[in-house]
């Protein structure tokens, strides 16, 4: 991706009759975990909370972490999951699942967390009436990793995905491995090769294979489907989804068995009306309460990622699958047709391929709020955007925070909350913001537009600017 020298940064648009207003919260970069208004202001920073994510709780209290294990030996391994009050003291820890001794490091526990993690009482750690997760008790269910060996797979160390629960006082009650469910997600022969060759070679530890890379997990919680005997849909049962695989899937939480899935294939049905999802992230089910509950969400990055043959893009049949440009999809999981979806074109683009308006080949994610409404981290761009259900866009802010490794103001995942999330400060002021006029916006010192000396050509047609730029223009009288 490619940025302008000059953007801005913060809210840069905000309608407050048609937004669902509250707290937003993400991970400013190396500064900490940030609390905004829907202006922008910055309301509580947790300085050195890690986030990946960040997810806040009832009463003003945070979920998040320490710190990362040293990337020579794990690949985003973090150390634990913290509860923190207000004030930042830890009211609540886990480390304890599996202990870590490695080279020129103090040995020591750590719970190898990464990607997402779910407090009992609210299966998907947003916002959900009704469902407020557990503050002083209660179990919590983790996605991890271990390092494993499966030849089925590769000849290589692998670096398997986990998920596994844990009791308040630390205790593993319930432990699930990816990699011994090889078979259940239907590679082909060409993918299976592919991965024997290249499991996601990453350098840590001398060398792991990062097959699957899940980067999501969340409980499915209360159901329509359920109740109409559909038993897929335990409420207990966990979705994940796999970026390098574009795979997501259900796991029964009382076997352990995939009992649903989509992916890796999309080009038969009953997926081929879904089109290719690739990359995907925080893939979850909306839960009952909300608009649309019951469907499946998800940020379909594009980019690149699955296994398969091999071709000009991917001479090894490694990241096979390509698309630039990313969608946000709403799905029916028993029919697999697309409920609703925003794409480029549904955010004023006239051809999906026109992606500068929504690409994010990496992390990002997407949240329903309770007025309908979606909340959009295109994260890559540092960009949160809440769209209605008819793609308006009602809000915007640009995180003005970059990491001090990576030249960019990448957002992770964030959540909005509602305001009584946060007793300890008054309410804001609620200042609707328009949109920049971006034609004739000018910084200063730079001359506006329009030529100083103008003549027809003769037998030429003078040129008419399209509506869809019109629109995105803003301007009152519809010239460009």
């Amino acid at each position: 991706m490619t940025y302008p020298s000059v953007y801005p940064t913060g809210a840069t648009v905000y309608d407050s009759s048609r937004c669902f207003n509250g707290y937003t919260v993400f991970q400013a970069k190396e500064h900490g975990a940030l609390i905004i208004d829907m202006n922008g202001g910055e309301v509580k920073l947790w300085r050195g909370l890690h986030g990946f994510p960040n997810k806040l709780l009832p009463g003003g209290q945070i979920l998040g972490h320490t710190g990362e294990r040293s990337t020579l030996y794990g690949m985003q391994d973090y150390r634990d999951l913290i509860q923190v009050d207000w004030d930042g003291k830890v009211v609540w820890k886990f480390n304890k699942y599996e202990f870590i001794d490695d080279p020129g490091e103090e040995p020591q526990w750590m719970a190898r967390v990464h990607h997402d993690f779910q407090r009992e009482g609210n299966p998907v750690g947003y916002y959900v009436p009704g469902m407020a997760p557990q503050i002083d008790s209660g179990k919590t269910m983790l996605l991890g990793h271990k390092n494993t060996r499966c030849k089925a797979i590769s000849d290589k160390n692998l670096l398997d995905d986990t998920v596994y629960e844990v009791s308040w006082d630390g205790d593993v009650l319930w432990e699930w491995k990816c990699s011994d469910h090889f078979e259940e997600f239907g590679f082909r022969e060409d993918a299976r090769n592919a991965l024997s060759r290249d499991p996601n070679m990453r350098p840590c530890g001398g060398g792991m294979g990062d097959w699957m890379h899940l980067n999501s997990m969340s409980l499915l919680g209360p159901n329509k489907w359920f109740d109409a005997g559909d038993a897929r849909f335990h409420p207990d049962n966990i979705i994940v989804d796999g970026r390098e695989t574009n795979i997501i899937f259900i796991i029964s939480k009382a076997t352990g068995e995939i009992v649903w899935k989509v992916g890796p294939y999309y080009d038969h049905t009953p997926e081929k009306d879904l089109g290719w999802i690739i990359g995907q992230h925080h893939a979850h089910m909306i839960p009952r309460g909300l608009p649309g509950e019951g469907n499946i969400l998800v940020y379909d990055n594009g980019g690149w990622a699955g296994y398969g043959g091999c071709h000009p893009a991917s001479p090894a049949g490694t990241k096979n699958v390509l698309r630039d440009y990313s969608r946000v999809l709403e799905f029916d999981p028993v029919s697999l047709k697309i409920v609703w979806q925003y794409t480029p074109q549904e955010a004023g683009l006239v051809h999906p391929t026109d992606s500068n308006r929504l690409y994010s080949p990496f992390i990002s994610s997407a949240q329903r709020l309770p007025n309908g409404n979606t909340l959009i981290t295109e994260g890559s761009g540092g960009r949160l955007i809440e769209v209605t259900a008819g793609y308006e866009l009602v809000w915007e802010y640009i995180s003005p925070y970059w990491g001090k490794h990576f030249n960019m103001n990448m957002v992770y995942r964030a959540y909005r909350y509602p305001y009584e999330y946060i007793p300890q400060v008054d309410v804001p002021q609620e200042v609707d913001i328009k949109p920049i006029n971006v034609v004739d916006f000018r910084v200063e010192g730079a001359s506006p537009r329009g030529a100083r000396s103008e003549s027809l050509v003769e037998g030429v047609v003078p040129y008419q600017t399209s509506s869809a730029l019109c629109v995105l223009s803003d301007t009152d009288d519809g010239e460009q």
